[in-house]
């Protein structure tokens, strides 16, 4: 029994290992590839460099203006998450709470956004927007992601309030509390789990996300990342040196957000998989 338990820990951490390195594979990749020269990226790919080119670095950095196309992806992501967040959570919490079939006809006509293709919306979004003249600005983009982004947000918000007993607004409500006071009191910390799952899948998307702004930022200064660091694939060289240290330094604030939110990522995940 000792012995196949043993051998079955062995395959265990054997097929953990081999997942682990295919995860960190694309990492080591773009990390090694940053501090090489262009000749050394072409020539191999997977290799060590003979020489490490941290200057690759400040080449992106003044050439991108990094500092500028950081601070916009920050402020896109930030502001549009705390929005969906905002909006998501309450909107969730009256369509379960006071059930009808007004709630029933607005959460469904919601959760029809989810299975729009984006590629449909093109057109007609920028057509809305030019109109609304919203067209190349932060504040504009920021609104359609919330647009984008609080279809999912509801949903998720929506199936984890219900497992939430009622008897605790009641409780709270007895003790003086409104119907306001009890969201904000007792469900929004009780909702701390699906919050964080949220956050991260919507800050993972928009800060990674390339098309949205392709087809509505145009001026230089309010490029993301995504864009701004697409100006080394052109369509007859690619410098990958330097896309891969842009890409290295897009990277390092959603590394120090994980680190950061390590715990709550678990425990969100964890959470999720128990309400499932």
């Amino acid at each position: 029994m000792h012995q196949r338990e043993k051998r079955l820990n062995w395959i265990v951490f054997t097929v953990l290992t081999v997942f682990a390195i295919i995860v960190f594979f694309p990492l080591y990749i773009t990390l090694v590839n940053s501090i090489k020269s262009y000749n050394e990226v072409v020539s191999s790919v997977a290799s060590l460099p003979s020489t490490f080119r941290f200057e690759n670095f400040k080449t992106v950095w003044n050439q991108l203006n990094f500092g500028g196309v950081l601070m916009n992806s920050l402020i896109i992501t930030v502001v549009s998450v705390v929005g969906i967040l905002v909006i998501s959570a309450p909107a969730a919490y009256q369509f379960v709470r006071r059930p009808g079939w007004v709630s029933t006809f607005l959460f469904m006509l919601i959760l029809s956004a989810l299975v729009i293709p984006f590629q449909s919306l093109m057109i007609p979004l920028v057509k809305v927007a030019s109109d609304l003249h919203i067209m190349d600005s932060i504040p504009g983009i920021i609104i359609m992601y919330w647009g984008f982004g609080i279809p999912l947000a509801v949903f998720l918000y929506h199936g984890f309030v219900k497992s939430i007993p009622r008897e605790l607004e009641e409780a709270a409500m007895i003790d003086g509390n409104g119907v306001v006071g009890a969201f904000y009191r007792i469900v929004l910390p009780l909702l701390k789990p699906v919050t964080t799952t949220i956050a991260i899948l919507h800050s993972l998307w928009i800060w990674n996300d390339f098309l949205l702004p392709l087809i509505t930022l145009s001026s230089e200064k309010n490029r993301t990342i995504p864009i701004a660091s697409s100006v080394y694939f052109g369509q007859y060289t690619n410098e990958w040196h330097l896309a891969m240290a842009a890409l290295t330094m897009a990277s390092i604030p959603v590394i120090i957000f994980f680190i950061f939110m390590q715990r709550n990522i678990i425990d969100g995940i964890t959470a999720g998989a128990v309400k499932g």
